[in-house]
């Protein structure tokens, strides 16, 4: 199965192609060009590559949020129109399941984190089932910080970008994940689109959309106009 992942929820953003279970490539957006200007001559190259062409994709795999509006808004829609055109199936994974999964395989609780602005995470908690994946324990939550930190107890794992500003404001007790693991990679994104696939798991094309889990600023504005 060939499978092209896009993760464009975070900068720089990253695409990889995977051969069954086989990395092909992971390679990052450039810093500066935005997923706007950089993501489809990215994907052509990588799949010229590969030897591959857009006909060859299996399933096409993208990352639906929480992150950045325009981010995401361009990534599933390259990745919807992909799929269109190679007649592929496709699966959004959500952002903060990516960064669950690159957490190491001997933590059995965990609690991932983004930053949503304005002193707010977005947060989501994870238990490992028996099969050791990751259930999460409800929606993502936008949560204020200093809430959340409150609500921090006992021995717990924690990961995610959002901990960046709140690295010395942790409980003693509370253990954090290495933080070259906090940042979603379309590699990881690759890895649980296959195994979900495997498992019967399918999007409705017509219906796949970003979760921004709160409006957008210029709504805000709009709605307070009003």
């Amino acid at each position: 199965m060939r499978i092209l992942a896009l993760e464009t929820s975070r900068k720089p953003g990253s695409i990889a192609l995977l051969d069954d279970a086989t990395l092909v490539c992971e390679v990052e957006l450039p810093e500066d060009g935005g997923p706007g200007r950089s993501l489809a001559p990215l994907i052509d190259a990588q799949l010229r590559f590969a030897g591959w062409c857009v006909a060859d994709l299996d399933l096409i795999a993208c990352t639906v949020g929480p992150g950045s509006f325009t981010g995401l808004r361009i990534g599933v829609t390259t990745a919807k129109t992909l799929a269109y055109a190679a007649d592929s199936q496709i699966l959004g994974v959500p952002t903060l399941d990516v960064v669950a999964e690159q957490a190491p395989g001997n933590i059995a609780t965990l609690t991932t984190v983004l930053d949503a602005q304005r002193r707010q995470l977005f947060a989501a908690r994870y238990d490992r089932s028996a099969d050791q994946r990751w259930q999460a324990a409800g929606e993502p939550q936008i949560i204020d910080q200093s809430v959340w930190l409150a609500q921090l107890s006992g021995p717990s794992w924690v990961s995610g970008s959002g901990l960046q500003r709140l690295a010395g404001e942790l409980p003693a007790a509370v253990q954090v994940v290495a933080d070259i693991q906090w940042e979603p990679r379309a590699a990881t994104v690759a890895e649980i689109a296959l195994w979900r696939y495997q498992e019967g798991q399918r999007d409705n094309f017509w219906q796949l959309t970003p979760r921004y889990y709160r409006k957008s600023a210029a709504e805000e504005k709009w709605e307070r106009q009003q």
